[in-house]
């Protein structure tokens, strides 16, 4: 029972929070600058770690599908192209980009709100008449909703060129079958469908991530409790997002 009480207030909480985050802005240029703060701490500062690991995760991709076919007369080699694009573009690119923005943002997120609240630098808001809400967590989430689907096709578009790396070092099939997978049977709808997944996981991130933050109490210990607990909660809803959108549009 009391686990009960404390599930619906927890999301009890979360929607409230969510609601009063839509409030007018008092001082737009100030919403402003700290939207694209958020937005540069987001994606600028998470590009070169999601580029870098899609590179490997296409290249591994590329060599574990060419050694799972290798020796099958009955499968063209230009089918490990095509087997690397879809695994990329339906999931590795937005899941696993999500999975590392989660432990980096959102850990960062949280002890970032977190380290506010402590200190009372929140607090300090409100008396001065800020919409905490609307300045802190909408700002945070709207950069994260606006950068995270960039950061994934990104991640997309380095998944298959790490594919493309490892089949130019290879020597059991050839880049012209890779190339000619690639362009096999497309659908844009696979891209569009990698998208959505994209704003639903920022969504999730970035929500979980600042109310940990935000509600935190105590001190560096709770922060860092609460980082953690972002990171995990993050991961497990976005895991229950992807089976459930894949459910609904496929």
């Amino acid at each position: 029972m009391k686990l009960e009480f404390r599930l619906f207030e927890h999301l009890g909480k979360y929607l409230i929070m969510l609601r009063r985050m839509f409030s007018k802005p008092v001082r737009w240029e100030m919403y402003w600058k700290e939207l694209f703060r958020q937005m540069t701490d987001i994606g600028v500062g998470s590009a070169f770690i999601v580029f870098l690991v899609s590179i490997f995760i296409g290249a591994v991709t590329a060599v574990q599908t060419a050694y799972q076919l290798y020796g099958t007369p009955f499968v063209p080699a230009s089918y490990i192209g095509l087997i690397v694009r879809n695994t990329i573009i339906f999931e590795l690119a937005p899941t696993f980009t999500a999975l590392i923005l989660a432990g980096k943002v959102g850990s960062n997120l949280a002890s970032e709100l977190g380290s506010m609240r402590v200190t009372e630098q929140i607090d300090a808001l409100e008396s001065m008449g800020v919409n905490t809400e609307s300045y802190l967590i909408a700002t945070r989430i709207i950069g994260a909703i606006i950068t995270i689907p960039l950061l994934v096709a990104i991640a997309s578009f380095a998944g298959i060129s790490g594919g493309y790396i490892a089949t130019a070092l290879g020597d059991t099939y050839s880049i012209e079958d890779y190339i000619r997978g690639i362009r096999m049977d497309f659908d844009p709808f696979d891209v569009q469908l990698m998208f959505i997944k994209s704003f639903a996981f920022a969504f999730i991130i970035s929500s979980i991530s600042c109310y940990m933050g935000y509600y935190v109490k105590g001190g560096s210990v709770e922060i860092g409790k609460a980082s953690t607990q972002a990171v995990v909660y993050s991961c497990i809803f976005v895991l229950l997002a992807d089976y459930v959108i894949v459910a609904l549009l496929l």
